[in-house]
């Protein structure tokens, strides 16, 4: 396992991706981070690299700066709402797996991290369509030769503070959190906390694949 992490992250102007991010840029096991975003993040940083790049179904002619990171936290996702399965199907699994396909190919020394979501239906024939869809991209995830593959289904999540890109509903939401997490534990992590679970199992590892929340309370708490 690597002492400490060269990261490739995707979703940095999402509200997920922007508090991993914030979290890889103060914590010391990162040395540095590699970002590809559709638009600019905004954020400038020694350790920071960012790539623009529109077509996420197509990540050819950015693969060969794959080469040389040991980690990648995949924060990229898009809501269900309003979508047709089809739609989301594509939107979430075919964009993940030709991502991490073409990772895989050209550097399959990466621990590639995937944010799922509470709830998400790892046997794939539930009736909850957004988690069956999730299910599946878990499941073939790891099947790709990665050094490692972990699927991180967090709940409710509060943002760093100084985030620029919130959920509109976190935005009036964030000050009932202590509540909510009071009275359901295994739902409501940090941002913060998310960012460092990740970071600990890309550098040690774990004992399941699926990260669920009380596994990222506990992956944070390490020293």
């Amino acid at each position: 396992m690597p002492e400490n992490l060269s990261v490739i992250l995707t979703g940095a102007t999402g509200m997920v991706g922007e508090g991993v991010l914030l979290e890889c840029l103060q914590n010391p096991n990162v040395e540095k981070v590699l970002i590809i975003n559709r638009r600019p993040s905004g954020y400038s940083h020694p350790k920071l690299k960012e790539i623009l790049h529109e077509n996420f179904f197509n990540v050819k002619s950015i693969a060969d700066q794959f080469a040389g990171y040991n980690a990648c936290f995949f924060c990229l996702g898009v809501s269900s709402v309003g979508k047709s399965e089809p739609e989301y199907y594509r939107q979430t699994y075919v964009l993940t797996m030709h991502v991490a396909e073409a990772m895989a190919a050209v550097n399959p020394d990466i621990a590639f991290c995937y944010v799922s979501g509470s709830g998400t239906d790892g046997s794939e024939h539930g009736r909850v369509m957004w988690a069956r869809v999730k299910g599946k991209t878990e499941n073939d995830l790891m099947k790709l030769p990665f050094r490692a593959v972990f699927a991180f289904r967090p709940g409710l999540l509060k943002a760093t503070k100084g985030q620029k890109n919130l959920v509109t509903i976190y935005k009036y939401l964030g000050w009932m959190f202590p509540f909510f997490r009071s009275l359901f534990p295994g739902f409501a992590s940090t941002l913060q906390e998310l960012g460092k679970a990740m970071i600990e199992v890309a550098r040690n590892g774990y004992s399941s694949k699926v990260i669920e929340v009380r596994d990222i309370h506990k992956l944070a708490a390490k020293p």
